[in-house]
């Protein structure tokens, strides 16, 4: 059982060394422990640092592509170096890296195919009281959105089985911790919230460096990607906002026509037929959408298949 610990990083040359020397030399269940470097198009001396801290695979993006990109990029090199288990930590040693062993726990006992560290995130001292409502906040609505119980939704500490990597597709380009809880429920992935402990800030974020910019992209991802994968759901949802709306206006009319005064309430007439007509024709979206989910499904089940092939072969 092979287990490759990946770190995505954007000059990191002071902080990757923490990080590395911290990580787990032995775990119970893991064969061999292997570390890989995303190397995100970094200007400092990220590289030479990672070639003489003898970390086993490096990966140079060609330039400067953004956290998901990298970490997808690790994420397909991990597989290619026969990884049977892979975690994604910070380079910042934001993480503790002996919590790595609550991560792969489940997915050695076969009780999970995503493991998310859940931080403490009330207790951090170096996050605002803004920012723990924030976390709080996007986590609740996360749960809503997929159907999960995921407690930190935002934390990039987390494991991965074979099988869970080789069906992630990260689309975004910010961050893919949002994307990944989604693709999980609507995939039939199993996924689970481990507590994790936190260390002391080594520096400042460089992924929220606008606390309200961050919650605007995420906000932006959570429903792109509720779209994507529940279509069904989220048209469903808003053809029956515009039927319930539409009938409530229509009934208000009759109302009124009724007790003989209708002449003077025919905007609201014809303001229900607008938004009834409306509603039918998101509905017939909502079809569309979900044969068109189908497909992709479809796509990413060959997808998958091609990948294991290439593996195979590689």
């Amino acid at each position: 059982m092979k287990l490759i610990i990946q770190i995505p990083c954007y000059n990191e040359e002071e902080s990757l060394p923490v990080t590395i020397n911290a990580l787990p030399k032995k775990i119970d269940g893991i064969d061999k422990i292997e570390v890989l470097v995303i190397d995100d198009g970094s200007t400092d001396k990220t590289v030479e640092v990672a070639k003489s801290l003898g970390v086993d695979h490096i990966v140079e993006m060609p330039h400067n592509v953004g956290l998901a990109k990298a970490f997808i990029a690790g994420i397909n090199n991990s597989l290619e170096y026969g990884a049977d288990i892979i975690v994604n930590t910070d380079a910042d040693n934001q993480y503790c890296a002996d919590d790595i062993k609550k991560l792969v726990s489940p997915i050695l006992e076969g009780e999970a195919d995503i493991v998310i560290g859940a931080r403490p995130v009330s207790k951090i001292k170096h996050f605002s009281l803004l920012k723990k409502f924030l976390q709080k906040l996007g986590s609740l609505v996360m749960r809503i959105i997929s159907s999960t119980d995921v407690e930190d939704a935002p934390s990039g500490f987390r494991a991965f089985s074979r099988n869970a990597a080789l069906q992630l597709n990260i689309f975004d380009n910010y961050t893919y911790t949002l994307e990944t809880i989604i693709q999980a429920k609507a995939k039939g992935l199993q996924l689970k919230c481990v507590p994790v402990n936190v260390n002391p800030e080594l520096r400042k974020s460089k992924l929220v460096k606008n606390i309200f910019d961050y919650v605007r992209r995420s906000m932006f991802t959570m429903i792109r990607m509720f779209v994507i994968y529940r279509p069904f759901r989220f048209f469903s949802i808003l053809a029956s906002l515009f039927l319930g709306v539409g009938f409530f206006i229509g009934l208000r009319f009759l109302w009124f026509y009724f007790c003989g005064s209708g002449s003077g309430h025919i905007q609201s007439l014809i303001l229900s037929a607008i938004l009834i007509i409306t509603g039918v024709q998101v509905a017939l979206i909502a079809v569309l959408s979900e044969l068109l989910s189908i497909n992709r499904k479809l796509l990413e089940d060959i997808q998958r298949r091609l990948k294991l092939q290439d593996l195979k072969n590689f």
